[in-house]
């Protein structure tokens, strides 16, 4: 059992004026939309309530520059999920297939239950880089509490999971600014409104039900 493959296609089809038109295996087509998908939306739901989220709503009070926050924000996230993903893609090669599954499956129980652990950001992380501008300050405060942080965790243990770190990338990032970018425009407004238990304990539920599927091997005749 492997537990990633690199991508595969069926033999190229001429189109056109000398296209090449590349088509997927189904197979794999489902497991690239799947990497995507989960990636969006686990990190989606773990973000809310977390560190960085709380980052983001004193960021918009501090500051009141919506646009420069969340460009930092995004800045922030590609840098650090990038270097997640690629000691995620690391690891796959790394370890044998059967001891990658024991790692993995470990990893997403144990980010089930961090999941369910309130979290809280220290005052003195919100000063440092005060001088360096709105997308600055917010570019390296968000970057180093995002350091070890439980969505980059998550991360690490996607990309080696899936083939494809690029797309679990691409989803944790959206995950990300879906879940900051309101926090940012409405400020901590919206976080009075949202159920944080029920949110918490979706997000371990889907980390739980990944750890679970892949301690027993589900999704072995896809190729991970």
């Amino acid at each position: 059992m492997r537990l990633a493959r690199p991508l595969t296609t069926t033999p190229s089809v001429l189109a056109g004026e000398g296209a090449v038109v590349i088509r997927l295996e189904p197979a794999l087509e489902i497991l690239l939309m799947e990497s995507l998908l989960v990636s969006t939306g686990v990190v989606a739901l773990a973000e809310i309530g977390d560190k960085t989220q709380l980052l983001a709503f004193i960021l918009a009070a501090r500051f009141k520059k919506p646009i420069p926050i969340i460009f930092g924000i995004l800045a922030a996230t590609l840098v650090n999920h990038g270097l997640a993903g690629a000691l995620g893609a690391w690891i796959t090669s790394l370890l044998t297939p059967e001891v990658l599954r024991w790692v993995l499956g470990a990893s997403f129980l144990a980010m089930a239950a961090w999941t369910l652990i309130p979290d809280k950001i220290e005052e003195d992380e919100t000063q440092i880089a005060s001088r360096m501008g709105v997308f600055g300050a917010t570019l390296v405060t968000f970057f180093l509490a995002e350091m070890g942080d439980k969505t980059q965790i998550a991360t690490i243990a996607m990309a080696a999971h899936y083939p494809n770190p690029i797309l679990v990338v691409a989803g944790t990032t959206q995950g990300m600014l879906i879940a900051d970018v309101p926090a940012v425009f409405v400020g901590d407004k919206l976080a009075a409104k949202i159920p944080m238990k029920l949110v918490h304990s979706i997000a371990a539920g889907i980390f739980a039900l990944l750890g679970v599927a892949t301690l027993l091997g589900a999704g072995a005749r896809l190729g991970f």
